[in-house]
């Protein structure tokens, strides 16, 4: 059985580079803005692909959590979180 890493998190409240390097996002919380809004995760910057796009309601006291499965998806460059809409973002990578 391989072995796991351990879990870390990062709360982002603006769009921007996570400041991680290569990481593996596991799951994301978040707080919602009162208009419908999306978070994404790209791969290694703002032009870089997207790998996970999460929207999220439109709600200023809405939050919501999602858990990826098995292994996480993969940024092999520092993730960079884009904030449209919505107050914060809680990134669990390894």
């Amino acid at each position: 059985m391989a072995m796991q890493n351990d879990v870390k998190a990062k709360t982002v409240t603006a769009t921007g580079a996570m400041g991680v390097g290569r990481a593996r996002v596991r799951g994301l919380y978040f707080v919602a803005g009162a208009t419908a809004g999306s978070i994404v995760v790209k791969d290694g910057g703002a032009s870089g692909a997207t790998i996970l796009d999460v929207r999220t309601p439109a709600s200023a006291t809405a939050t919501g959590s999602i858990f990826v499965p098995a292994e996480g998806v993969l940024s092999t460059a520092d993730p960079y979180v884009v904030l449209t809409e919505a107050t914060s973002a809680t990134v669990f990578y390894a």
